[in-house]
């Protein structure tokens, strides 16, 4: 196991003294740039998946009705985020942060390349690359900003927040084009779009390495050899294993759709739990990485709530602002997909006003629990105010208007930028060191349990009134957010070095 760089590949400054990227490292920018691409394809790709699911086969989707639509959409989530566990293993012990992420993003702009055909096969062949791509390319990526860092750097948070600005930039930009497309051409024509995207972010990625503290070509807690042979064998006869039992109950009509999402579902629960035992009981745990991480499951749970929501800006949303929503500004008539670049627009606006805001309070800013309960309630008043325009309108002719659904997503994005920032530096920071990546991957597993329990929930969409609907869920997810605030004390305490 090597831990020196190559003599091609120049050593990084010190952590602390790289200022190159706005006050930041200057692999910041070369990760930022990753994502911008990377979340243009998935993203752009989300933005107008339900749709396609939902649009009538004659139209070149799949028919499906709306409710089925989103829980097979929200599934979908669920295994990418479950694959991310996974992808974090990978990069610890086998191929390293660096190799993880290039091979992950391979796997995901082969699997737009193959959505771009217009088979039903191929769009499910597409969605299962994307899926294991991502769980190689998210954990990783995210663990890769904290390795440019000093555990005591406070420029981290704000470092954390540019970096989110990055995110939704590729956010705000792919449902433009991909909506466009999807509406003016085809579905496929825009997961064409999706692939171009994803493969600009490789080049990028490969021509900035150079800046990345975790360019290694080994994996910092690599596996011995004998090993290490071992868990690739056993890796690959899983695999295979598991896609042939798949295809034999596919075949045999067992595996139908509905039970393989509530599968999905049920995974997604089991998971975290198990993680989190084999964490605690682990003998590569110091005592006090223990203790970090029992404030740990607090922040956890509160992703879960706060993600449960901001995922439906991709499905219930778009289809209620595909059926219920005026798809017009000031007489400029737009796609219905359009409605998911607000939310990136917002985190672009947002990200670096929170992170100025971060740096000039320095030492007096909130504390990290605080900020991701505060993003919480934001999430959970995103989904009340749709209470408003749904409420008391029978007719399924009644189109609000615009500024509803772009309101909700101002509040969802303000939160989006609170949570997910604090929360993936804290996970940088509260990761026991001989999980460093997986730690992260666990933060992504708390996307594939919100995603499990919205495949579950999105089945009520259209059963249920409107305004139950949002207002209901919207109001568990204030009630959470409160929840985490009252835990404030308790959290502070446990939660050092996090601020």
């Amino acid at each position: 196991m090597s831990h020196t760089t190559t003599g091609t590949e120049p050593a990084s400054p010190p952590p602390g003294d790289d200022h190159a990227f706005f006050g930041q490292p200057r692999g910041l920018m070369t990760l930022s740039g990753l994502e911008v691409w990377e979340r243009f394809s998935f993203l752009g790709m989300q933005a107008i998946l339900v749709l396609f699911f939902a649009d009538t086969v004659a139209n070149g989707g799949m028919g499906m009705d709306p409710g089925t639509a989103a829980s097979v959409s929200a599934a979908y989530g669920t295994l990418v985020y479950l694959v991310s566990v996974a992808g974090g293993w990978l990069a610890d012990r086998i191929l390293g942060s660096y190799r993880a992420v290039l091979y992950g993003g391979v796997l995901i702009a082969c699997g737009h390349y193959a959505m771009a055909v217009p088979t039903a096969t191929m769009t499910w062949v597409g969605l299962g690359l994307i899926s294991a791509g991502t769980g190689l390319l998210k954990p990783n990526v995210a663990s890769m900003v904290g390795k440019l860092y000093g555990t005591e750097d406070e420029r981290r948070d704000a470092g954390f927040a540019l970096y989110y600005m990055g995110i939704n930039i590729g956010a705000f930009a792919g449902p433009l084009v991909t909506g466009w497309l999807g509406e003016h051409a085809s579905w496929h024509w825009g997961f064409s779009a999706a692939a171009v995207g994803m493969t600009l972010g490789l080049i990028q990625y490969v021509l900035g390495r150079r800046h990345l503290a975790g360019r290694k070509h080994g994996a910092e807690y690599a596996l011995a050899p004998g090993p290490m042979r071992r868990a690739v064998l056993r890796i690959t006869a899983g695999v295979v294993v598991t896609a042939l039992v798949a295809t034999a109950l596919t075949l045999a009509g067992w595996l139908t759709m509905d039970r393989f999402v509530d599968v999905l579902t049920l995974v997604s629960v089991i998971a975290p739990v198990v993680y989190f035992v084999v964490m605690f009981r682990s003998p590569r745990v110091t005592a006090e990485e223990r203790g970090r991480l029992r404030p740990y499951v607090v922040l956890f749970l509160a992703s879960v709530v706060f993600n449960f929501i901001l995922f439906q800006a991709y499905s219930t949303m778009m289809l209620l602002a595909s059926t219920n929503a005026r798809t017009e500004i000031f007489g400029f008539h737009f796609p219905a997909s359009w409605y998911a670049s607000a939310l990136g627009a917002f985190e672009v606006a947002l990200a670096p006003v929170v992170a100025t805001v971060w740096a000039r309070m320095g030492p007096r800013q909130p504390h990290a629990s605080n900020k991701i309960a505060i993003g919480v309630i934001l999430g959970g008043l995103s989904f009340l105010l749709m209470v408003l325009p749904t409420s008391g309108h029978a007719d399924d002719t009644y189109r609000m208007a615009a500024w509803w659904i772009v309101g909700s997503y101002l509040l969802l994005g303000l939160g989006d930028v609170l949570l997910e920032t604090s929360g993936m530096s804290a996970t940088t920071k509260l990761a026991p060191k001989a999980f460093a990546s997986q730690t992260m991957a666990l933060w992504f597993l708390s996307l594939a349990l919100a995603n499990g329990i919205q495949a579950q929930i999105v089945k009520l969409y259209g059963e249920v009134s409107n305004p139950a609907y949002f207002g209901v869920n919207g109001a568990i997810a204030v009630a959470a957010g409160v929840a985490v605030i009252a835990a404030a004390p308790w959290l502070k305490r446990t939660m050092h070095p996090v601020h």
